[in-house]
């Protein structure tokens, strides 16, 4: 299973990740408590073992951007986690090589199902908030996710933690799942909790 640890951004978290060996560290680059610079980034890029792969989040950023902090980290992914569609992954296809996903901030059915027609290489089903575009700790319905055709393969986000994600694979099976606020206590990266997590997901670590 695909492991995503998103909001790296202290060298603490660079050390935890080489530790337990996620597949992929996220760093966002939009309005978070987590939000990096392009150059908070890079540095961090240095600290990480080169098989370790990066994705950039950004929420409605322009595309000429967007690959300027691309080829600034360098990234290996781009994941757009706002309201982008179907012209804005063409511009951004037309700017930069990465890898692009395609988050879904998850209401009903439809959202899934609607996502799934754009063609982003991957998409990431996430909770949906009024008050954030990702990262608030708050879980997907499942019955939802039970409801949709799903026939694109996909990430899990969402208030994903060492409490619930067993119960949650045991229900639904994703590609790979995405956590951030769930391997943090008191808002910073714990290596315990993301030690438990690659023990759940099957992940590297050992």
């Amino acid at each position: 299973m695909i492991v995503k640890m998103c909001g790296i951004r202290r060298m603490e978290d660079a050390e935890y990740a080489n530790e337990v060996h996620p597949d992929y560290v996220g760093f966002v680059f939009a309005e978070s408590k987590r939000k990096v610079t392009g150059e908070m980034a890079a540095k961090l890029r240095e600290k990480l073992g080169k098989e370790i792969c990066c994705v950039g989040v950004f929420v409605n950023e322009e595309p000429e951007q967007i690959a300027r902090i691309a080829a600034q980290v360098p990234l290996d992914v781009i994941q757009l986690h706002g309201d982008e569609g179907e012209e804005q992954i063409q511009k951004l296809r037309s700017v930069c090589g990465q890898e692009i996903w395609k988050a879904a901030r998850v209401r009903t059915v439809k959202d899934m199902e609607d996502v799934q027609k754009l063609s982003a290489d991957r998409i990431l089903l996430d909770s949906f908030s009024k008050e954030a575009y990702g990262g608030t700790g708050k879980t997907i319905d499942l019955a939802l996710l039970r409801k949709a055709n799903i026939t694109k393969p996909y990430l899990l986000a969402g208030g994903l933690t060492t409490e619930n994600l067993k119960y949650i694979l045991d229900q639904i099976h994703p590609e790979g799942i995405d956590l951030s606020s769930g391997i943090e206590t008191d808002g910073c990266k714990d290596l315990s909790k993301m030690r438990e997590i690659m023990k759940i997901a099957g992940g590297n670590d050992e």
